[in-house]
């Protein structure tokens, strides 16, 4: 079982890195605003099972890994910050484009829509090193074993991920109408997540071993 503060301080990171818009909230809203919540709740199926194919795989990686190669600690640790960079670069970046931006896309059936939502986030970059880089740095072998520990930390952040993103399939045309019309309320969000993914950046960069 992973230490009470590590989790709790993952499932935060987690959920500032599931309120980020990546590819997965993108199709998301996209899917909902054009076939309705129905079809973007499928489809959110589909990203869950994918969010699963990759924790298994990375857990079972990373416990060999870590056990195998004595430095791969720093130097996942140092992926993760550069990765995090990599985010708050992406929100603040000119010319970024919000994911409630209207796109059109053609109805979809309930089994074209689950497969859709499943590629969606096996292609997705960002799900693979969130579980490659981040998730090491909040596992203590010492603590019990370190399969279980991944597992844990992965179903936190599963949970924080679906929760977020369910909510936003069903909010979506109601956000996008708002942000339409508000379009310095999107601009904060983009610096406030782009200030907190630095910072947590900086912190991860400069923890020891």
């Amino acid at each position: 079982m992973p230490e009470t503060t590590k989790l709790m301080t993952f499932a935060l990171i987690a959920l500032g890195m599931a309120l980020t818009p990546g590819p997965n909230m993108i199709y998301l809203i996209s899917r909902s605003i054009c076939q309705g919540r129905t079809a973007g709740l499928i489809s959110l199926g589909g990203v869950a099972l994918g969010f699963l194919f990759y924790m298994l795989a990375a857990s079972l990686g990373i416990t060999a890994l870590l056990f195998a190669v004595p430095f791969a600690y720093d130097a996942l640790r140092l992926g993760g910050a550069a990765y995090l960079l990599w985010l708050a670069w992406n929100a603040v970046r000119p010319g970024g484009r919000s994911p409630f931006e209207l796109r059109t896309l053609a109805p979809d059936s309930p089994r074209k829509l689950f497969l859709m939502g499943l590629v969606t986030n096996l292609l997705n970059p960002k799900a693979a090193l969130l579980y490659l880089s981040l998730l090491p740095q909040f596992i203590s072998p010492e603590k019990g074993h370190v399969l279980s520990q991944s597992i844990i930390l992965g179903l936190a952040q599963i949970a924080m991920s679906l929760s977020v993103n369910a909510l936003v399939a069903c909010a979506a045309g109601s956000i996008s109408a708002f942000l339409g019309d508000r379009p310095s309320w999107l601009a904060m969000q983009r610096w406030l997540m782009g200030t907190v993914l630095g910072g947590l950046a900086v912190h991860m960069a400069a923890q020891s071993r």
